[in-house]
């Protein structure tokens, strides 16, 4: 039954298309014959089709060397093009006088020109036959876009439905494929990262390189990121006319940056090669000076007056003069070297660097004077004011020096410059440097047995030399006692404080072997009755304390 009447209404449906079919070509065969009839008996008319197939009017003539029928293909395809346009405006569509015609015009495009002949062939005036042409387009334009607007927006909402669609896709993707690469990259890290060593040395470790590896993802994620957001606003907008602005500005705030740098590299490609080879010639030409001043380090290479010791400080300040001169040459090809924010912020930097550094300077001078003035040089013993110590360093700033226990002092090279300076190292190399102690003896000693005890002890000391032979000099007769001071020389400017202990070690074993005391200043003794200072063991066996001895004189009364 339900199959029967279906049946029934199919063919009623049919029958209905076909009553419709029929009616709609007998219109536009009355429409067609209406117009014809308008026409000349002698002439043929070729339609205008508008968008939708409809005939706006006919063409009849000729005009140039197009036939009727070009004229009115090349008119229905000019009429399609301006459909095509978006926000078509009536307006826009003009009426143009000219001396054998009447032109209609949209924008830029000459949609058809009215002739006398096809004016007088309708039995109208060229104005109001070109009126009439202007109006039919008008309508038949506007009322194909006002039939397609519902669809277009239908098709349009739908199409940024998809392309919405597609980028959560693609976010989704992107998303599950970073999820994926984690997880390999933590099950299998201890098969793929190993630590990356040479020899002792570890560059980076697995940990290291992981987190590089999970950094490095995160910025290429956020990256895709950005850009598939940058490539859907900008697809999502063109879709729609009203908002196909947005998407070229857009694009166009993105793109124009990226446009303008690589233009100014590829303008500035000239001038960055003439730097690359300035750089590149400097750069062996510094090598080359950089050889002739080691060879004179290592004294293979001898210049009258110039010692070897200048050269590597020289070198460097040669290399300073000719990086600033290769900078003289590259300034004026560096980009903007030429605007006055590039001069303004280049003296801005010169005034902060020179009332900033002016001690910096300083010290930097006062290195340069040190370094020719040769006071002392690497491994020297040196006192500065209060500080002795081995030289360890010595650049254009400071003087760092290291002392017998192992303390390293930083001395500016202007507080050099300024103090005196005491090199013990210089002529104990050749010479040999003297060292001095004294001691003060009491006046019941024999001077000539207190020079050979001071000299024994010297010559018993491991560092001190022979030859010269020590001597001493007798340095003051004081109210108790004489002072008498033991030189003796040595080449061990470095061992100074353990020289001077074993000296003072051997000073003290030498007097008690000779029985000479040593005696402090001021010391005073009752000698009847007191025990003497010397150490027991170098005593004789036999020796006693001496008693006290009194006498007393007694008067007799009277």
């Amino acid at each position: 039954m339900i199959t029967h009447i279906l049946t029934r209404y199919s063919v009623f449906l049919v029958l209905v298309l076909i009553f419709l079919g029929f009616e709609t070509k007998a219109t536009q065969n009355d429409s067609l014959s209406f117009t014809l009839q308008q026409s000349t008996q002698d002439k043929t008319g070729f339609p205008v089709l508008g968008v939708k197939g409809d005939t706006i009017f006919f063409v009849y003539t000729r005009l140039g060397a197009s036939t009727p029928q070009e004229r009115s293909q090349n008119i229905s395809s000019k009429i399609q093009r301006i459909f095509d346009k978006e926000n078509f405006k009536m307006d826009s569509l003009l009426i143009v006088e000219g001396e054998n015609s009447i032109d209609l015009i949209y924008g830029d495009l000459i949609i058809t020109s009215i002739t006398t002949e096809e004016a007088t062939l309708q039995n109208m005036e060229m104005v109001d036959l070109t009126k009439e042409l202007k109006d039919r387009i008008s309508v038949s334009i506007l009322e194909a876009k006002e039939e397609q607007k519902f669809f277009m927006v239908l098709i349009r909402s739908l199409l940024v439905l998809l392309v919405l669609g597609i980028a959560t896709l693609l976010y989704w993707l992107l998303g599950l494929s970073n999820t994926k690469v984690l997880n390999y990259l933590s099950v299998h890290k201890d098969r793929w990262l190993k630590n990356l060593a040479y020899k002792e040395y570890t560059f980076l470790t697995a940990d290291q390189e992981l987190q590089m590896i999970l950094l490095t993802l995160k910025i290429i994620r956020a990256f895709l990121y950005v850009l598939l957001f940058y490539f859907t606003l900008s697809i999502a907008f063109s879709i729609f006319p009203f908002t196909r602005g947005w998407a070229d500005r857009l694009f166009q705030l993105v793109w124009s940056p990226f446009t303008s740098i690589f233009l100014a590299v590829w303008v500035y490609l000239p001038n960055l090669f003439t730097i690359v080879v300035i750089v590149f010639v400097m750069s062996y030409f510094i090598r080359f000076v950089k050889y002739i001043f080691k060879e004179i380090d290592a004294e293979k290479l001898h210049v009258s007056g110039f010692h070897a010791d200048w050269a590597m400080p020289t070198y460097s300040i040669v290399r300073f003069l000719l990086y600033a001169f290769m900078f003289v040459l590259i300034f004026p090809y560096l980009p903007g070297s030429d605007s006055n924010i590039f001069k303004g912020v280049s003296v801005f930097i010169g005034v902060l660097f020179s009332l900033g550094s002016s001690s910096a300077i300083a010290n930097m001078v006062a290195g340069l004077v040190i370094t020719y003035m040769r006071p002392f040089k690497i491994g020297d013993r040196i006192k500065i004011g209060d500080i002795t110590g081995e030289v360890m360093e010595k650049t254009l700033l400071v003087t760092r020096v290291k002392t017998h226990k192992n303390e390293e002092i930083t001395i500016p090279n202007s507080s050099v410059l300024n103090g005196n300076t005491t090199n013990y190292s210089t002529l104990a190399r050749t010479e040999g440097l003297i060292i001095h102690s004294t001691v003060t003896i009491g006046y019941d000693a024999p001077w000539k047995d207190v020079h050979q005890a001071l000299i024994d002890a010297a010559l018993r000391t491991e560092k001190i030399m022979e030859e010269p032979q020590p001597f001493v000099l007798q340095t003051g007769l004081e109210d108790f006692y004489v002072s008498y001071q033991i030189n003796a020389y040595t080449r061990e400017s470095n061992l100074l404080p353990k020289v001077y202990s074993e000296l003072h070690q051997h000073i003290q074993d030498s007097f008690f072997e000779k029985g000479i005391e040593i005696l402090s200043p001021h010391y005073r003794a009752a000698r009847d009755g007191n025990m003497t200072t010397i150490p027991a063991n170098y005593l004789p066996k036999d020796y006693q304390v001496p008693s006290f001895s009194l006498k007393m004189d007694k008067e007799e009364e009277k």
